[in-house]
């Protein structure tokens, strides 16, 4: 990718950014795979107001690429989350960027383990990265719909 890219902390102001490019990813790369209910459902629990939520208890990265919000991941305490990569930016190293970034930051803060929940769509993407699966989850969320996920885990190496 020979555009230009910066990856840096967000603040609340950049919520409303974040909260699009998440919607815009789950409208495009999760439709194929999950139903209605559960889409609605993964864009509710990332409104703006808990990522700006996540700013003041996390780390919150920002990825643009000439200007453009183009993915974002989230990490609090020892869990990674949000991680997500706008359909348009996907395939081009942004979501490995943003994960070595994310496990730095847990590892300066003494975190040796790290666990997330994966989606149906990025079980693959994980595991490329050493991720281990725990178990298969799933959030009811009524009307016979389910929210399908997996627990994984990866242990941080002490930094070099």
């Amino acid at each position: 990718m020979a555009d230009h890219v910066t990856v840096r902390s967000c603040d609340p102001a950049d919520s409303h950014a974040v909260h699009e490019l998440i919607c815009e990813t789950v409208d495009v790369s999760y439709a194929p795979v999950y139903p209605p209910g559960a889409l609605a459902f993964v864009k509710q629990i990332h409104h703006p107001d808990e990522i700006a939520e996540r700013t003041a208890s996390g780390l919150v990265l920002l990825a643009e690429v000439n200007g453009v919000a183009a993915a974002t991941g989230s990490l609090v305490g020892d869990k990674i989350s949000a991680v997500f990569v706008r359909p348009s930016f996907q395939g081009h190293g942004l979501g490995r960027r943003l994960m070595r970034d994310l496990e730095d930051g847990a590892r300066k803060a003494g975190h040796r383990q790290i666990r997330l929940h994966v989606s149906l769509i990025s079980r693959k993407f994980y595991e490329s990265l050493g991720y281990t699966i725990v178990e298969k989850d799933s959030n009811n969320l009524g009307n016979g719909e389910y929210l399908e996920f997996w627990n994984a885990e990866k242990s941080l190496p002490d930094e070099d």
